[in-house]
């Protein structure tokens, strides 16, 4: 992937169109290692997604999988307590999740064959198996295409970052990465929404009416470019924003009633939840959620216990509980997922390896037929019991639930076709 500078063809415009960007605080710096490459159901219940993007690979048979009648170097330490759902059981750490199993599907048996991080997280990120020849859009870019958000808005937003882009649909189609994570009770400044370092909006206009002139000069060489085509995009974005009530009320977790607000736990995870509920409230089409520290190669046991599980329980059985009280869950679907599963057997240092032939996954609202495990994991949590659940099949349910069409074909800038989901199908337990 190349970093577009001056020798690379860069002209003068578009380096001040990215300072246009960069003064606003927009977070241009993934965006500008990115060159351009090259049917929505109106009937679907889902009008927004939340994804909930666990890196490390979380232990599956430690969290929602778990094999208490397997011997013990593969059980593990934690024991299954009953859900609010019948016959369904999770993890003794997941008590407020347990509580509200109702409102999401545990999908078990997931399975694929990359066991390394960075491509695991580009297949579960995408639906696809990755290529070397060629980048696909995650979730995010693609519902920021396919959906229209409100034009004060981003309608992407990762929460405090993401390495997934829009890879050949463009970077008009990337997220603004907030890079920070909100604080309990505190309004959250957000790079691009809160003006900082003396910056007032009389100045954000005079550099646009600047950067209006330049179009004008340079307006044959735009129709050319797909990089300053999609610069384009985010300068008008970012003025937009900036000049918004409705975008920086939209950030400010303040405003959130305390009650509602106290349930997230304290924690960044539960934070970041609680400013994606508020997101997709105030019209951000999807909102990505990142949370890392899950590969546990060393001390599995210790490190879930004391800080992971108490934590994403907190924070996603809060998110759960807040879109529900909003009237948002019918309407916004949650997809939770690491880049794999872990090793069946506790290795020597109480830790669990990379394991991607079984992991589970979490889908939940968007009208998605929830309080329910679907598939299966043998009796230690190594293989899919029966038929395995792909990926795609996952991200083909996934866009389903949003009305996206995930046979619809793309081009890239080359103009070469590229299906959403080359491989998928929904998978029929999950939907009408």
């Amino acid at each position: 992937m190349t970093t577009p500078r001056y020798c690379d063809g860069l002209t003068r415009r578009d380096v001040l169109r990215a300072g246009m960007i960069g003064a606003t605080g927009l977070t241009l710096g993934g965006y500008m290692q990115l060159e351009a490459r090259g049917a929505i159901d109106a009937a679907a219940s889902g009008k927004r997604a939340i994804f909930v993007n666990l890196t490390g690979g979380p232990s599956h048979q430690d969290m929602f999988d778990l094999k208490p009648d397997a011997p013990a170097e593969f059980r593990g330490e934690f024991n299954p307590i009953k859900t609010n759902v019948p016959g369904v059981e999770i993890c003794e750490h997941l008590p407020k999740l347990a509580q509200c199993a109702d409102k999401y599907a545990i999908l078990r048996g997931v399975s694929h064959s990359i066991a390394a991080h960075p491509l695991g997280q580009k297949y579960l990120n995408t639906g696809n198996r990755p290529l070397p020849s060629l980048e696909y859009p995650c979730y995010g870019s693609v519902v920021s295409k396919e959906l229209a958000g409100e034009p004060n808005l981003p309608s992407f937003v990762a929460v405090p970052n993401t390495p997934h882009a829009a890879g050949f649909l463009g970077v008009r189609y990337n997220p603004l990465q907030t890079n920070g994570t909100p604080k309990p009770g505190q309004p959250f400044s957000v790079r691009g929404i809160t003006m900082a370092g003396g910056l007032t909006i009389d100045d954000v206009q005079r550099r646009q009416r600047l950067l209006g002139d330049l179009d004008q000069t340079f307006a044959g060489y735009e129709k050319t470019s797909d990089l300053v085509d999609g610069l384009d995009q985010f300068s008008r974005r970012a003025y937009d924003m900036l000049t918004s009530r409705q975008a920086r009320e939209a950030f400010d977790v303040s405003r959130e009633p305390k009650q509602l607000a106290d349930a997230f736990g304290d924690s960044a995870f539960g934070q970041s939840c609680l400013l994606a509920s508020r997101l997709v409230q105030s019209g951000v089409r999807f909102v990505t959620v990142t949370f890392g520290g899950w590969d546990t190669h060393n001390a599995n046991f210790t490190k879930l216990k004391d800080k992971n599980l108490p934590e994403f329980d907190a924070g996603l059985a809060g998110l759960f509980g807040s879109l529900s009280a909003k009237g948002l869950l019918d309407s916004t679907v949650v997809f939770v997922t690491g880049e794999f599963g872990r090793t069946p057997k506790v290795n020597a240092r109480g830790g669990r390896d990379h394991w991607a032939r079984a992991m589970f996954c979490l889908l939940g609202g968007g009208g998605l037929k929830t309080g329910q495990v679907v598939g299966a994991s043998d009796e230690r949590a190594a293989m899919p019991a029966d038929d395995a659940i792909a990926p795609e099949q996952v991200a083909a349910t996934f866009y389903h639930a949003l009305g996206i069409d995930f046979h619809k074909e793309y081009h890239t800038s080359s103009g070469r076709p590229i299906t959403l989901v080359r491989d998928g199908s929904v998978i029929p337990a999950l939907v009408s």
